[in-house]
């Protein structure tokens, strides 16, 4: 499955923050919003970096909570990992392991098109697997 019919099936919208604000508005918007890691932009799709809450807790065993009131553009990591709407559920996988990531921003002609995460490409995988089983299952039922 594509990343497109992805993003098709579950949405395109993404949580973004500008980078200017503070560590902890967007701890309390990764709680409010149930969201492992936002997208960090100044605007008009552009990826400026991402917050992860791995990204937090890197912050505050480093700069303890004065972390908190820093802007999130000090604790985001800058150098986002994309991939495109073409990409498949094998390269994410790929991706994502190799990366050590959960979340992969979505690029189209440059500019945010949605974000993927490491449980909607579980998901997917598991639904292809469950559809191979019973794909198998038919045949031999039918042999």
């Amino acid at each position: 499955m594509s990343v497109a019919r992805m993003l098709e099936e579950k949405g395109s919208d993404v949580f973004t923050m500008p980078p200017s604000t503070n560590t902890m508005d967007a701890v309390i918007a990764l709680r409010e919003h149930k969201i492992g890691a936002l997208v960090v932009s100044s605007g008009q799709g552009k990826i400026d970096g991402i917050l992860s809450e791995r990204d937090v807790v890197r912050a505050l065993a480093e700069h303890g909570k004065k972390a908190l009131s820093e802007p999130v553009s000090a604790h985001m990591t800058s150098n986002v990992v994309t991939c495109t709407e073409r990409a498949n559920v094998p390269e994410l996988m790929e991706l994502m392991t190799k990366g050590r990531f959960r979340h992969l921003p979505v690029e189209r002609d440059g500019k945010l098109a949605g974000i993927i995460s490491i449980g909607d490409v579980i998901k997917r995988r598991i639904a292809e697997v469950e559809a191979e089983a019973e794909d198998i299952k038919s045949y031999i039922a039918s042999g």
